[in-house]
């Protein structure tokens, strides 16, 4: 998940010069490319000598930047579905929008109300922990994980901490999060992303038949929920979330929802005093509703900025100020990873792109 706190200052290199913000544009079933006059700022030859050290030195797999609803910049195979690891508790969160608005999923619900034990059993003071705590990844609970890609090696004892009080990344939170969520509504996860997101979208490469959930029920019964998307429908995603929930003319997600996804549960001194790892990355994460709050920027192009973001290099990133959306990913299934010393050089060769120049 590092990749991101790195080449996501790639999406940054627009100019902070435009005070007066121009429509937003949306694709059809195909992504509209910005004209040569609105890429200028991209067209240079720092911009090919970065796709050059994409190719040669990274395993970046796809990689599309969208500004004001148009690609500036691409690279990769846009198009093939794989795996996006943890991009797909955002997603999760996204859903879960229509159904606590009306009701049907309520936040404050404990998860003794919801009948919910795990192969170990829940400590009492486990069972007072609400939804709103774990789709915060603030649950106190520190069960083991069927799934791997947690942070439990950073976690207190168990029975150690009040629900609530305490973050912890952790995937029995995230996996527990998407059985409340069918147990709840009686839909599908994956079926809601089609009715959700993906036909709303015009998604150009989702497939339904690919999508099942995963986990070792021997340690944990709650199984994960893995997605396959394309780079360009990933970018679809950080579009929709950057035009507040709406899609042309259609109210996709309700904008309240959007804002309740991204208004800080965690700060980013918490989450770095909680899990050291992330102490001196060069970003400061704070944390939603599933999704990763960039904070204390110093840099004004990245205020507002969020993140969803998935292990071996999986990202969605929208950046609000600059009406820019970064989608990128590796082909994670086959293993594919990018060292920390080359992430650190992507976002340094990225930064270098930018035209100053350019008006």
């Amino acid at each position: 998940m590092k990749t991101g706190r790195f080449i996501c200052a790639f999406a940054a290199v627009l100019m902070l010069t435009c005070f007066y913000l121009e429509a937003q544009e949306f694709p059809d079933r195909v992504w509209h490319k910005a004209s040569p006059e609105e890429a200028k700022a991209w067209q240079n030859p720092k911009a090919q000598a970065f796709q050059e050290y994409l190719i040669d030195s990274t395993k970046i797999t796809g990689l599309m930047i969208v500004h004001k609803g148009k690609v500036v910049f691409e690279y990769g195979d846009l198009e093939e579905l794989s795996y996006i690891a943890s991009c797909r508790k955002s997603v999760l969160s996204i859903l879960y929008g229509q159904y606590v608005e009306e009701g049907t999923i309520r936040l404050n619900k404990t998860i003794k109300e919801l009948g919910i034990d795990d192969v170990e059993g829940i400590l009492p003071i486990e069972q007072t922990a609400t939804v709103q705590d774990i789709i915060s990844a603030r649950s106190g609970v520190y069960h083991p994980e069927g799934y791997p890609g947690g942070m439990q090696e950073y976690a207190p004892k168990r029975g150690s901490v009040n629900p609530g009080s305490y973050w912890l990344y952790s995937n029995w939170d995230f996996n527990v999060a998407g059985y409340i969520f069918e147990k709840e509504t009686g839909r599908n996860i994956y079926d809601e992303v089609e009715r959700q997101l993906a036909n709303p979208l015009h998604m150009q490469d989702w497939d339904r038949s690919m999508q099942q959930k995963e986990g070792n029920t021997s340690i944990s019964k709650y199984l994960a929920y893995p997605m396959w998307f394309s780079t360009r429908d990933m970018a679809r995603l950080g579009l929709l979330m950057l035009n507040k929930g709406k899609w042309k003319d259609v109210q996709v997600i309700s904008e309240s929802w959007v804002d309740e996804m991204l208004k800080s549960r965690t700060s980013h001194e918490e989450l770095n005093r909680n899990v050291p790892v992330f102490q001196g990355t060069g970003i400061n994460y704070g944390y939603g509703y599933m999704w990763w709050l960039w904070q204390a920027v110093d840099d004004l192009r990245f205020e507002g900025a969020y993140s969803a973001k998935g292990a071996m290099g999986q990202n969605i990133t929208v950046y609000p100020a600059i009406e820019t959306v970064l989608a990128f990913k590796t082909k994670a299934i086959y293993g594919r990873r990018n060292s920390s010393s080359v992430r650190l050089k992507v976002a340094q060769k990225a930064a270098e792109i930018f035209d100053s120049t350019i008006k």
